[in-house]
């Protein structure tokens, strides 16, 4: 049996761990530009069945800013995609990789590679959970509320991390997608309001409603988009159509009505984060004028997708564990 300690979602670390990943982050994103060799040498593979923007070019770059080597394989560079079974590609690739960053479909085919990859793994995006993206849209979130005054030395900015994110209202608009299962993840973790804003019939995955009552999570589904906003600290959202599927008409007629719009900021509360996880369908499922409003904030979330990573790139593949 595989012990390796991986990150395949947010279930994967405890608060306190979230919590230091986010000390950290500051600090990285602080110092980026000094000397760090927490990688040095080591040979990290990011195996992509799934194009990327902004997963592949943070994860690259924070691989070479902490030392170690990146080595980027799409699905067409190996045997996968003519069919060899992950668990036989894991088992290879162990014995030439220090560790690897996998952006694939199915959580199992992640979960597969990890039980047979002898080294630690990282999920960059399956259908069921993006833990790196939404780790660093709440960090996002504390990064801004934080500005407030609160700070100090790690053990008070842990207990400020604490304070300021358990008081949060989020809600999040549209498809019961990965992004929405991995809000669902984060509040049975990290314990804050979440409400998920979404047409009738839609709901979230078995999977994913079971793991979030295993860990004590609690949420709320709204099929009102003005009442579920009221007083939120925190809206957000992802494309309507998620990457693989094929476009839906029916779809993204029934979510049309839940576009983030002037009537849901003004709803919310006067200093309201607007974040999304990018690429963005702009009047699709947010107004064009609400994103450019918004978008110096949204922005900064793409740009601490780096920083993010490489925090939890230092604690799980790590040679010195900060």
């Amino acid at each position: 049996m595989n012990l390796v300690r991986n990150f395949l979602s947010v279930y994967d670390f405890t608060k306190d761990e979230i919590y230091d990943i986010f000390l950290r982050s500051v600090v990285l994103k602080a110092e980026r530009g000094r000397k760090n060799v927490c990688l040095e040498d080591m040979k990290i593979g990011l195996i992509f069945e799934k194009s990327s923007t902004r997963t592949r070019v943070s994860f690259e770059v924070g691989i070479v800013e902490l030392g170690g080597h990146p080595i980027f394989m799409s699905s067409r560079d190996l045997q996968l995609g003519r069919g060899e079974p992950v668990k036989d590609t894991a088992r290879v690739l162990s014995r030439y990789l220090d560790g690897a960053i996998i952006r694939t479909f199915e959580q199992e085919r992640i979960e597969t590679f990890a039980q047979y990859f002898e080294k630690p793994v990282i999920n960059g995006l399956t259908d069921l959970y993006h833990p790196a993206q939404i780790l660093t849209d709440i960090f996002t979130v504390y990064e801004i509320k934080s500005k407030s005054g609160k700070s100090g030395n790690k053990s008070k900015g842990a207990v400020s991390a604490a304070d300021i994110i358990r008081n949060l209202k989020i809600v999040y608009f549209g498809d019961a997608n990965n992004m929405a299962n991995s809000w669902v993840s984060l509040q049975a973790v990290l314990g804050f309001e979440l409400i998920l804003a979404m047409p009738e019939g839609f709901n979230i995955d078995k999977t994913v409603k079971e793991n979030s009552e295993k860990s004590g999570g609690r949420f709320l589904i709204s099929n009102d988009k003005i009442s579920a906003s009221k007083n939120a600290d925190v809206i957000t959202t992802d494309v309507f159509i998620s990457m693989g599927q094929d476009e839906e008409k029916e779809k993204i007629d029934k979510l049309g009505p839940f576009i983030i719009d002037d009537n849901v900021v003004k709803n919310a509360k006067d200093d309201v984060i607007f974040l999304h996880c990018l690429p963005v369908h702009r009047n699709e499922e947010v107004a064009e004028d609400v994103f450019e409003r918004f978008s110096p904030v949204v922005f900064e979330e793409a740009g601490n997708r780096l920083h993010v990573q490489k925090a939890i790139m230092e604690k799980v593949f790590g040679k010195i564990k900060i």
